[in-house]
């Protein structure tokens, strides 16, 4: 008998730390999921570091205020980093990945166009909301309902070089050499030469030279260039081609100028160009040597925490993040429904008619992209990237 009410005392208190363990998983903590497209590896890993690091700190930042806000309710943040390599195919898959295994609400990149045109189109066929920091490209959120962006784009881009160049140079030629299999770099190139054309006349682009992305060598190219002798070059490239473009243009005997474009704004460019790139200008998002307010702010912090100065990758994906985080809180009310979620963070993105970021002020067109201003920097002597001139639309 005491066998008996022994084995019932057991299974009875098995029964309940069962119940116990059950309630306990029911009532697991809900986290807003959010992902990030960012290119670890491959040909530009410096732009996924940068984003990486921004995000992680805005994270922190949030989580310990105990969450974000949403409507009167605080939750955890939870940010899921998935390499896309730095191709097109692996940043579809990443997207892919995001959405349907780790459930994310929302996605911040691609930066660069090539990875960022084909992934708005998975995440816009898979009604997931994607907000591209860096990607300039029209095509990214071209009739595409469910993408947005926090970068102006290279339709305006362009002719904020072609003024700059032929005032600060008094140019009345010039000569291009860009990337043909990336779109960001193509587009712009294409945008430069015609906005140039009908600047100065047909044929005042003297010379409109392309490489692939994996090239090293550009002597080429170069040669055609340097003897069609242009005022001054335009590269529209990724960073890391802009090194060894510069540094074999003067091997070459080119003395004259480059004008770059926002590709060139990595904290890495001067680890890979150093004294060639000096005295060079191009046009970005912002410049970090004398910001003021919140923008100074961020990068105080970013500094501190990283021990170098935040480039545009950096502020924009802070941006962007901080999108995603306001439509979360001006929806109203988190939904655990994955599906209903993305579309309230969508419907409200696209009700945000101005926002206050720390690559400045912007407003958004029908598009989903921001009108906002550009900002020419010069690269000075001590590696800076210094303000030269802001120009707005």
């Amino acid at each position: 008998m005491k066998k008996v009410i022994f084995r019932s005392l057991m299974a009875l208190m098995i029964l309940g730390l069962a119940v116990v363990m059950i309630a306990g998983c029911s009532k697991k903590e809900e986290k807003i999921k959010i992902g990030f497209n960012i290119p670890l590896t491959g040909d530009i890993p410096k732009v996924g570091e940068s984003s990486k690091n921004a995000a992680e700190m805005l994270l922190a930042e949030i989580n310990g205020q105990g969450g974000l806000e949403v409507g009167g309710k605080k939750l955890p943040l939870e940010f899921f980093y998935e390499d896309n390599e730095s191709k097109a195919e692996s940043a579809v898959n990443a997207a892919l990945k995001l959405i349907e295994q780790d459930g994310v609400v929302a996605i911040v990149g691609p930066n660069s166009s090539k990875q960022a045109v084909p992934a708005g189109g998975t995440c816009n066929d898979n009604r997931t909301p994607m907000v591209s920091p860096w990607s300039t490209n029209p095509d990214t959120t071209k009739n595409r309902p469910w993408v947005f962006r926090a970068a102006f784009l290279d339709p305006f881009q362009g002719p904020v070089a072609v003024n700059f160049a032929s005032k600060q140079f008094q140019a009345k030629t010039a000569a291009v050499l860009f990337d043909i299999s990336n779109d960001y770099s193509k587009g712009l190139a294409e945008i430069f030469k015609d906005v140039f054309n009908k600047k100065f006349g047909d044929g005042a682009v003297v010379a409109f030279e392309s490489h692939g992305t994996k090239d090293q060598d550009f002597s080429a190219q170069l040669t055609k260039i340097i003897n069609s002798k242009p005022d001054f070059i335009f590269v529209p490239d990724n960073y890391n081609q802009v090194a060894l473009i510069v540094k074999q243009a003067r091997d070459l005997g080119w003395k004259g100028p480059f004008m770059g474009s926002d590709a060139w704004g990595s904290a890495e460019l001067m680890t890979l160009c150093g004294d060639d790139c000096k005295g060079q200008f191009f046009s970005t998002h912002y410049a970090a040597a004398g910001a003021k307010g919140a923008t100074k702010e961020f990068i105080d912090r970013y500094e501190a925490k990283y021990k170098e100065t935040p480039d545009d990758v950096a502020a924009l994906t802070w941006d962007a993040t901080r999108l995603v985080l306001q439509a979360i809180q001006d929806a109203g009310a988190y939904n655990s429904d994955v599906k209903a979620e993305r579309k309230a963070i969508r419907d409200a993105l696209s009700s945000i008619s101005e926002f206050a970021g720390i690559t400045g002020s912007m407003k958004f067109d029908e598009q989903g992209d921001p009108i906002k201003c550009a900002v020419v920097v010069r690269i000075d002597e001590n590696g800076n990237f210094v303000f030269a001139e802001s120009v707005c639309p």
